[in-house]
């Protein structure tokens, strides 16, 4: 009876794939995305991941605190070498249009009792990065929405110019229904509407006829034909995937768009930064035709 008892009690094999199944970068990325379903990660968030303690906070997964007492290495960098910090988590507001009518519509949510404005001409010209603080429209010193910081796209010869606004995530829809009632941007532009994950069959056998030409076919997968690509979440912390990230208004011409994760934003501390980035970037040759 008790023989007969473990028998029936025995548990079912566990279905669970091994390690190195795991591990191949199909199944690795199609882990990674649903992980992300809640909380989207930044481009470094594996690196922080292994060195930070990770908090959930606006939307995202980020870097709360070291792992490692590394506070002295952290102000070493920052006193003599070069520190870098992903920031790619701000909002990234572009607006699009004519100078004069951008310029006229912003005097309205900042003051220059505050400090520099949106025209300062150092600002205006694309060389420097501005910070301010925004208001509601006509409001001012009351109803404040929060600190942003700015930067102008360098003139081309056209009077329409683009500007990027800056904006922590907890303070990004409040300054976007402030912008889009200034600019009266009510029409969406655009609507993106991401793929669909997965694909039929038959599809999958022709992409894989067309890769594996002149290649080794890797393995496949235990359900064979039916492990299909995964394909990259798109959206952010802060706005739904099927939502419309790009306004127009019919009146100014003035198009808002929301960049945010598809312009990162990193900043570099202490007095070898310059250094770094010219090592790191090259300028390219300048090409007339």
């Amino acid at each position: 009876k008790q023989a007969e008892k473990a028998v029936h009690q025995k548990k079912e094999q566990s279905k669970t794939k091994c390690r190195k199944a795991r591990r191949r970068h199909i199944n690795l990325v199609a882990e990674f995305n649903r992980r992300q379903r809640k909380n989207i990660w930044l481009e470094t968030h594996i690196w922080h991941a292994k060195r930070f303690h990770m908090a959930k906070k606006w939307g995202y997964c980020l870097g709360n605190s070291p792992t490692e007492k590394s506070y002295r290495a952290c102000y070493r960098a920052m006193t003599k070498h070069c520190l870098l910090q992903d920031l790619s988590y701000y909002c990234c507001l572009e607006l699009t249009g004519k100078e004069n009518e951008l310029l006229k519509q912003l005097a309205r949510i900042c003051s220059i009792d505050t400090g520099l404005t949106f025209e300062e001409a150092c600002c205006l010209s694309g060389r420097f990065e501005g910070s301010l603080n925004l208001y509601q429209a006509d409001c001012y010193p009351e109803g404040m929405l929060g600190p942003v910081t700015f930067i102008w796209k360098p003139r081309d010869g056209s009077e329409n110019r683009q500007l990027w606004i800056w904006v922590h995530p907890a303070l990004k829809q409040d300054i976007l229904r402030e912008l889009k009632a200034i600019f009266q941007c009510s029409e969406p532009e655009e609507i993106y509407i991401p793929e669909p994950v997965t694909t039929s069959i038959q599809e999958e056998k022709q992409t894989d006829i067309v890769l594996s030409l002149g290649k080794k076919r890797k393995k496949e997968d235990k359900e064979g034909e039916k492990a299909v690509p995964v394909k990259k979440i798109i959206g952010d912390g802060t706005r739904d995937a099927f939502q419309s990230y790009s306004w127009i208004s019919q009146t100014t011409g003035i198009v808002i768009s929301d960049r945010t994760m598809e312009i990162l934003k990193y900043r570099l501390i202490g007095p070898l930064s310059h250094s770094v980035l010219t090592e790191t970037l090259k300028a390219a040759s300048l090409q007339t035709v």
